[in-house]
C-alpha cells in the first residue's frame, strides 16, 4: 500500500509547542535537579499540566480531554522530555496506558466515571502489566483475579509501575484463565483506596528518578466486576493495542531527551573556546553535531508516520516499533555524544547533559525493549 504523509506543522500544533515550551522552562526547568535528586514526583505540577488540558491530550472534549490528535500529543511529549525526561515519561504514562486503556475498551459507563477525573488530573492514572518475573514474557504473570460473587479477588503484584504509589487509578492486567494463553488474561480498573490494594517498593533509579516508579500490591483486594474493560480474556490483546500507542509516547519522549541533549551540545560548542575559537569550528565537534541532527530528523519522520497512521486508525504495529526502536537507541547516542562535547564538565551535575544521558537509557527499555521491538519488525515483515 503506497501512503503518502504531509508532516507540515499545522496552527494548532504550533500553538500546543509555544503553550508547553512555555510552560516547562517557567515550571519544570528551575527544579529538575532537585526532584531528580530527592527522587520526588511533584504531583501538584501535574495538576497544572492537567487544568492545560495536557493530562488528556486525546481524551475527546465530551469527557473534560483537550480532543487533539497524536501529532499534538507528540509535540507535547517532545517539548516537556527536551527539559526534563522523568516528567515527559510520567505524562507519557498517564496518557497513553492508563487514560488510554480506558479511552479505547471501557464501555460508556466507565468512561463517563474515569475519564474526566483523568483527563484534568484530578486523577493519576497508572498501567500494571510487568511482573518482576514476567518482563517480555507477559503471558505467564502470576496476578490472578478470582470471581467471587459480583465482584473479583484480586492477588499478585506487578512491578516497575509508573504511579504505583501516587495514582489514584490503575488498569491492571491479571490472570483470568491459564498461564501461558492470551486468552487468560483480562483487564481490570482498581481506584486507589479499595482494601488490599497497596504501593510496595519504590526503586532507586539510574534515571528518570522525578518518575515514580514501584510496586502494585494485591492481597485479597476485592473489585467489582463492573471494573471489567471489555470482556473476560481480552486483556492481553488491549494491552498489545494500547502497546503500540505507547511505542510512540516514548518514541517522542526519546526524542525530546535527544533535542534537549542536542541543543546543549551545539550551545556549549559554540561557546567553548580551545586553541583559540570555538570547539564547533574543529571538525572532530562539527561532525557530531552533524551526524546527531541526522538521526534526530531520521526519528522524528518514523514517529510522525506512526502518528499519523494511528490518527488514521491504519494499522501502524510496525512504524510504531520502528519508531520506538530507532528513536530510543538515537536519543542514548546522542546524549552519549552530548557528554562527549561537554568533556569533563558532561560528567557533572552542573551541566544538563548527564541528566539527558541518565534519562536516555530507560527509552531502550522501558515498554517493550530494543530487542523485542526488533522482534515485532520482523513478525512484521515476515508475515
Amino acid at each position: 500500500m503506497s501512503v503518502s504523509f504531509d508532516f507540515s506543522e499545522t496552527e494548532t500544533q504550533q500553538n500546543v509547542k509555544a503553550m508547553v515550551r512555555d510552560f516547562a522552562e517557567k515550571n519544570i526547568r528551575p527544579n529538575i535537579m532537585e526532584w531528580d535528586e530527592a527522587q520526588h514526583f511533584p504531583v501538584e505540577l501535574f495538576k497544572q499540566l492537567g487544568e492545560l488540558g495536557l493530562m488528556g491530550v486525546l481524551v475527546p472534549e465530551e469527557y473534560g480531554g483537550s480532543g487533539l490528535g497524536y501529532q499534538e500529543y507528540v509535540d507535547v511529549i517532545v517539548e516537556v522530555a527536551r527539559v526534563c525526561g522523568s516528567i515527559g515519561l510520567s505524562l507519557a504514562a498517564h496518557n497513553s496506558l492508563c487514560t488510554g486503556h480506558i479511552l479505547a475498551f471501557a464501555n460508556e459507563e466507565q468512561k463517563q466515571r474515569w475519564l474526566p477525573k483523568l483527563a484534568t488530573a484530578q486523577w493519576i492514572g497508572a498501567w500494571g502489566l510487568t511482573e518482576a518475573n514476567t518482563g517480555s514474557d507477559a503471558l505467564r504473570m502470576m496476578t490472578t483475579a478470582v470471581e467471587d460473587g459480583d465482584d473479583y479477588i484480586i492477588n499478585g503484584a506487578k512491578n516497575w509501575i509508573t504511579h504505583g504509589k501516587s495514582g489514584d487509578i490503575a488498569v491492571v492486567m491479571v490472570r483470568t484463565g491459564e498461564q501461558g494463553s492470551s486468552k487468560g488474561i483480562s483487564a481490570i480498573v482498581v481506584e486507589r483506596g479499595t482494601p488490599g490494594f497497596t504501593a510496595g517498593k519504590k526503586e532507586n533509579k539510574l534515571g528518570m528518578r522525578a518518575s515514580e516508579t514501584t510496586e502494585m500490591i494485591f492481597d485479597n483486594c476485592r473489585v467489582p466486576k463492573a471494573n471489567l474493560l471489555g470482556n473476560v480474556g481480552e486483556g492481553f490483546k488491549q494491552a498489545m493495542k494500547v502497546l503500540d500507542g505507547g511505542r510512540i509516547s516514548i518514541a517522542a519522549l526519546a526524542l525530546g531527551i535527544a533535542k534537549g541533549a542536542f541543543d546543549a551540545a551545539v550551545a556549549y560548542s559554540k561557546q567553548r573556546q580551545q586553541f583559540g575559537q570555538p570547539i564547533s569550528s574543529f571538525q572532530a565537534i562539527s561532525f557530531k553535531l552533524a551526524d546527531m541532527a541526522t538521526e534526530i530528523e531520521a526519528a522524528e519522520l518514523l514517529i510522525r508516520q506512526a502518528a499519523d497512521l494511528k490518527n488514521r486508525h491504519l494499522p501502524m504495529t510496525k512504524e510504531s516499533a520502528m519508531a520506538k526502536y530507532f528513536a530510543s537507541e538515537v536519543s542514548v547516542k546522542v546524549a552519549t555524544e552530548a557528554v562527549q562535547i561537554f568533556g569533563g564538565y558532561g560528567y557533572t551535575k552542573d551541566f544538563p547533559v548527564e541528566k539527558f544521558y541518565r534519562d536516555s537509557k530507560l527509552c531502550t527499555i522501558g515498554e517493550g525493549t530494543s530487542e523485542i521491538q526488533k522482534i515485532v519488525i520482523a513478525r512484521e515483515i515476515l508475515a
